[in-house]
């Protein structure tokens, strides 16, 4: 049961409360958990959403009180924990995390001897898939694939061996993406770990760096932040003399712009506006040097990714105003449905962070609309709703809002 003392608080007013009865300062706060001290500021303002249980905790442990206390909605619904797999996923989780290509290690099959000619368009097609509204078809395809792949990495040698590495690099990168995209990040984790090992037998340092970068991306979904701005600092470092050369392959620029689309999101999730928006200006001097949107190794980087990352640090830095206004800007209509319905879900974000519920819930209709799945296992998605419920109250919730509570797993 909530404090007596906290009811009918906002979370940033418990929060701010209970710092000053610690004898904590702001700067304190955020040295306790890893923020930074404007983070704390919007938090006890109530600018800045806190819709992750795992922060949640990180609070409540600097404030010596409970999850419960800080915010008595957030332990009212099941969550999947780390380690179970997404429903949607079932096969693809059980083809990463077991042993890889089993039968290929037992005996000769017919998988080891398709001609590579045949895996390659449907590694692409894995990859259109990670964007499709529903995942149920990328676990069909993916699973098996990754199988046939690992069977046939035991016989081949020579350039047909680095041909299927570059395969497996790709298809485990999708893999990563997709349970990234269900919040999985235990399998993500699994899958980009075996992305960067088949990257290395490539012999190409590009498809290494592009395996960094899904490494990168899974350590931003478990919040291990250091990591994930290890890996894209590191990145940026060995990419810089090949990118101020005159010769640069477009490439290269792709994966150097994209790191710094991942150190955008690191420093947002930190709460460092001035190192977020140094990483978004290097990143879109970058696409105005390629000038048109690119998927090199499987970055979607481009003019049109860094407005949408735009949009998406901006809700983290609890600018709202400023991430309306850039996604008023952005042509979204030609983009997969998948990335329109994460932009919807952004704006959606911005809306609470301003208390205009009404379009608020519209974003999220359209969200789910656009990306049904995606909306039911988005963490982001989820606390918006919650923060809607928490704003207007469960009794006079709409029947749209009530019915993307129960959608999302928030009622």
């Amino acid at each position: 049961m909530t404090t007596p003392a906290f009811r009918g608080q906002t979370l940033g007013e418990r929060v701010a409360e209970l710092r000053r009865r610690a004898g904590m300062s702001q700067k304190d706060l955020a040295t306790a958990v890893s923020r930074s001290e404007s983070w704390v500021s919007q938090v006890e303002r109530d600018v800045r959403p806190v819709e992750r249980v795992s922060v949640l905790q990180l609070l409540a442990d600097a404030l010596g009180t409970s999850v419960r206390d800080l915010r008595p909605d957030a332990t009212g619904a099941p969550r999947r924990s780390a380690t179970e797999a997404p429903p949607e996923l079932d096969a693809l989780t059980q083809a990463v995390t077991g042993p890889p290509g089993l039968a290929g290690r037992l005996g000769p099959t017919e998988a080891g001897h398709r001609a590579l000619d045949e895996l390659r368009p449907t590694v692409d097609e894995a990859w259109r898939l990670t964007s499709a509204p529903t995942l149920t078809r990328l676990d069909a395809l993916l699973a098996p694939l990754l199988t046939d792949l690992e069977t046939a990495s035991r016989e081949a040698r020579g350039r047909r061996r680095a041909h299927v590495a570059r395969l497996l690099a790709s298809a485990y990168q999708a893999a990563a993406a997709a349970f990234a995209r269900q919040d999985a990040p235990d399998a993500a984790w699994v899958a980009a770990d075996r992305a960067t090992r088949w990257a290395e037998e490539t012999g190409d340092p590009l498809a290494v760096v592009a395996s960094g970068l899904g490494m990168g991306q899974v350590f931003l979904t478990l919040e291990i932040f250091s990591q994930a701005e290890y890996v894209a600092t590191t990145a940026v470092a060995a990419l810089k003399p090949l990118v101020d050369a005159n010769d640069c392959p477009p490439e290269a620029l792709a994966l150097y712009g994209a790191m710094h689309l991942l150190l955008a999101d690191v420093y947002a999730r930190l709460g460092d506006r001035a190192a977020t928006r140094t990483s978004l200006a290097g990143a879109r001097s970058v696409a105005a040097i390629i000038g048109s949107d690119r998927n090199d190794y499987d970055t979607a980087f481009g003019p049109t990714d860094v407005e949408l990352r735009a949009v998406s640090t901006a809700v983290e830095l609890g600018d709202a105003g400023e991430a309306i206004e850039l996604a008023a800007a952005i042509d979204a209509s030609w983009l997969s449905p998948e990335r329109q319905s994460r932009l919807a879900i952004d704006l959606a974000r911005a809306h609470v962070q301003r208390r205009r519920v009404d379009e608020a819930i519209a974003a999220l209709v359209d969200a789910e609309r656009l990306a049904p799945e995606q909306l039911q296992t988005n963490a982001l998605a989820r606390g918006a709703v919650e923060d809607l419920l928490g704003l207007v109250g469960a009794r006079r919730a709409t029947p749209a809002l009530r019915d993307l509570a129960r959608k999302v797993g928030a009622v």
